[in-house]
């Protein structure tokens, strides 16, 4: 027992410095040789399993509040304890009198962004003095045809140390792939980047290494980069989430890779709903809260593709999460870098290669193809740790 608790002494130690700005990343961050010794002491018993887990939920409420005590004039929680715009809330089919019915309750529109032909993303400010949680629930109780929320903020499932040694192709015919994280660095060939934070683009770690594995496993393919942090106190917000994947659907990018996590969002949901009908394949890291953790967003919502990330041993790393939202299994270990972040883009590029355009039909076919392909691990036939399998890379 006292390597496992010095184990979670370096893993609070090492959480509870600042993060960087909005993009927090893997509850377990790692040093070399860490992920190891974790996955070790998780199989020594099944109570040092329980301590780990709760070590990787206790390392992400502290992070969470870490966040909310540097950027609280701009941040704040909601009932749960998820970090949210202060003040700020989303709605998706708010007609014109309900726009005018906010406005003058002292709403206002702080923007608005056409997701598709058909609906629009309002973004609102609650009145001064009116609470965020209050501003929520009168307009949900004034419009009961419009879909309204919080504006959460989404982290990143993995940690990113370095983004060299990827193989990249000189084409560029390959496939294209849509991804939605932090801004691409000059490492990594994009086909167009574009900033959904902030007005341009900033470079990250966590997005570069995906795009990076992304390049690796499609050589030549098209990445459509989508920078919802830049570097601002409320990076990663679904209200940049939403309008990236709009973005992303207008350029007619069939497979999107989020290696994401944030709470449900009723916005967000109804967004991914929409793409996902017309033949869109989003693609989520199911998060690294631990294997009794709570469902984590987008990869939990409907007809979205989780995937988990395993070792180099087909080991399941032992902070991925479980559940009915887990499709497939990849290599989750890059170098330096773990979490099922690493894991989705490997299974975002297989599919991309089998889905050039959107389609509900091919979609479908394209996920059955990938059912087919997949190395069953675990309990045989699809289960809960693995899905329906390991998805190779290149």
């Amino acid at each position: 027992m006292t390597r496992v608790f010095a184990l979670l002494f370096l893993v609070l130690a090492l959480s509870a410095a600042p993060a960087a700005r909005a993009q927090l990343g893997l509850p377990v961050p790692q040093v070399p040789g860490v992920g190891e010794v974790v996955n070790q002491a998780g199989q020594q018993a099944g109570q040092i399993g329980s301590d780990v887990e709760r070590s990787l939920q206790d390392v992400r409420r502290l992070q969470v509040r870490e966040l909310l005590r540097e950027h609280r004039r701009e941040l704040e929680a909601d009932p749960q304890g998820a970090p949210i715009v202060r003040s700020q809330i989303l709605a998706l089919g708010m007609s014109d009198a309900a726009i005018a019915a906010a406005r003058a309750q002292g709403f206002d529109v702080v923007r608005s962004d056409a997701i598709d032909a058909e609906t629009s993303m309002v973004t609102l400010r609650a009145p001064a003095g009116m609470s965020t949680r209050r501003a929520l629930r009168r307009l949900r109780e004034a419009d009961s045809q419009g879909v309204y929320d919080f504006d959460h903020l989404h982290l990143e499932s993995g940690v990113g140390l370095d983004v060299v040694g990827f193989a990249q192709s000189g084409a560029s015919n390959g496939p294209r792939i849509g991804l939605v994280d932090s801004g691409v660095n000059s490492s990594v060939r994009v086909a167009e980047q574009r900033g959904f934070a902030t007005e341009r683009p900033v470079a990250g770690e966590h997005g570069s290494t995906i795009a990076g594995l992304i390049s690796s496993a499609a050589p030549g393919a098209r990445i459509y980069a989508a920078d919802i942090y830049g570097g601002a106190p409320t990076g990663g917000a679904s209200s940049a989430l939403a309008r990236a994947l709009g973005w992303l659907a207008a350029e007619n990018v069939a497979v999107i890779n989020v290696s994401l996590v944030g709470p449900r969002n009723r916005v967000v949901e109804a967004v991914v709903a929409r793409l996902v009908a017309r033949g869109f394949v989003i693609v989520a890291a199911v998060g690294n809260d631990g294997p009794a953790a709570a469902p984590l967003f987008p990869a939990s919502y409907d007809g979205v593709v989780g995937v988990t990330g395993v070792d180099a041993r087909d080991r399941v790393l032992v902070e991925a999460g479980r559940g009915a939202q887990v499709d497939f299994a990849a290599v989750g270990v890059q170098g330096r870098a773990r979490g099922t972040s690493y894991a989705a883009p490997i299974v975002a590029a297989r599919l991309a290669a089998r889905l050039p355009a959107p389609g509900a039909s091919a979609a479908q076919n394209a996920i059955n193809a990938m059912r087919s392909d997949a190395r069953d691990l675990g309990a045989r036939g699809r289960d809960d740790v693995y899905g329906y399998g390991l998805i190779s890379g290149p």
